[in-house]
């Protein structure tokens, strides 16, 4: 029998253990019975993929589509992937001498040595690793349990806290759960569940799994939020600055929920609980010249200009406030007319910087005028983010004030329940 074909009787008995979590170090645990999978897009459009075991581990290929076995990348060792010149559904295969596979279809990745991570594109995971093609080039797609990719997204998204601050991990961990499943599907047309970036959740793999990341998935294995029975869009955010937001507010598209409305963050005395967040609060201005520059390059992807372009900016304004006290509408005015930027698009239009949108829709306006025209316009604002449901700073200051992860949660998602998934 050649070493490839042996090398597939191994892979599959390996194929669902390597997927699953157990501790803060590679295992083969087996998974929490009745687990989900979960396919996080690692990368999209990509112009060559770079596939190695970590850890001496050793990865077997095979054809994504039929399963028939491609061969084996030792250890130490990086095989390259790339759309076939030819064409472009199809890929192929580089080994470090340049010798080439035939053109297939996709690859399917695992390691095939115990206690051994993948390695795509330099960075470690867990399960297996699928790469396909298209027009836009490729991509790479990680397919591990569920609690496995909640232990590579709940540190990039809250980080490592205190152990004072433990049952805001544990809220995370919660959160991050009931994301992925009730948005599981979501990019079906794109062959995968998730991004692993903020399109979703950040997602970085087991460079960034913690014991006390561990600890809490443990704690929460297969716990989401539910209302009514189904699993809820919990949606989290860093700083809200003093209440939650509606869902409504945030997101042109969305209906109200009774379960994503404004939740006041207030814990007395004049103080918030995310009040010790570095953004908490936050001051931006621009000079006539600036808002004109920023203006020209982000009202044309809201709404058109006339045909004689940025006219002079005669005032700017809150026109319309929402219910949690923050800018639901922005007027801006020129010489002749105005534009009117709903709340859903001031972040984005109305930037400190071309590259970074506006802290949050909470704000104040401050503006200076020379001759008619605006020259200095200053916003004091509040918070950091959509505002909409787990206020991450919040939770980490009111684990501190001593509330659990069950608290932190009912709380800002009113009348839903903690419930066991798997």
């Amino acid at each position: 029998m050649p070493r490839w074909a042996k090398r597939a009787a191994v892979s599959a008995a390996l194929f669902a253990a390597l997927a699953c979590p157990g501790g803060g170090r590679p295992t083969a645990t087996p998974a929490p019975s009745g687990e989900p999978e979960l396919r996080v897009g690692i990368a999209v459009g990509a112009a060559y993929a770079s596939l190695g075991g970590a850890e001496g581990g050793e990865l077997f290929v095979t054809d994504a589509t039929s399963s028939v076995p491609v061969g084996s990348i030792p250890a130490g060792v990086r095989w390259v992937v790339i759309p076939d010149s030819a064409d472009a559904s199809r890929v192929r295969l580089v080994k470090p001498d340049s010798t080439r596979s035939d053109a297939l279809r996709g690859i399917a990745v695992v390691n095939v040595t115990e206690n051994r991570f993948l390695v795509a594109n330099g960075r470690r995971y867990r399960g297996r690793i699928n790469v396909f093609s298209g027009r836009g080039g490729l991509t790479v797609v990680n397919r591990l349990g569920l609690e496995s990719y909640v232990a590579g997204v709940v540190g990039p998204e809250i980080g490592g806290r205190r152990a004072d601050e433990a049952a805001a991990v544990l809220a995370q961990a919660v959160v991050s759960r009931s994301f992925a499943m009730k948005n599981r599907g979501r990019w079906e047309s794109l062959g995968f569940d998730a991004y692993a970036d903020t399109r979703d959740q950040v997602y970085l793999g087991v460079a960034v799994e913690t014991p006390q990341v561990w600890s809490a998935i443990r704690t929460t294995t297969g716990q989401v939020l539910r209302y009514d029975g189904q699993v809820i869009d919990a949606y989290f955010h860093s700083t809200c600055g003093f209440s939650t937001a509606g869902v409504e507010e945030a997101f042109a598209t969305a209906r109200s929920l009774p379960y994503l409305r404004p939740v006041s963050d207030d814990r007395g005395g004049g103080h918030f609980y995310c009040d010790i967040s570095p953004r908490f609060r936050w001051r931006e201005e621009w000079d006539g010249t600036k808002l004109r520059a920023i203006l020209s390059r982000t009202l044309p992807s809201v709404t058109p200009l006339s045909g004689d372009g940025m006219q002079r900016i005669t005032d700017v304004t809150v026109s319309r406030t929402t219910r949690s006290g923050r800018v639901g509408e922005l007027r801006i005015v020129f010489e002749r007319g105005d534009i009117r930027i709903p709340g859903s698009d001031v972040r984005s239009v109305l930037r400190p910087e071309a590259d970074r949108l506006l802290s949050s829709t909470a704000f104040q306006l401050t503006v200076s005028k020379a001759n008619g025209e605006v020259t200095r316009v200053v916003a004091a604002g509040a918070g950091s983010g959509h505002a909409v449901g787990m206020c991450q700073w919040g939770a980490i200051g009111r684990a501190r004030a001593g509330q659990d992860y069950r608290t932190i949660l009912t709380t800002y998602f009113p009348g839903t329940k903690i419930e066991k998934l798997y």
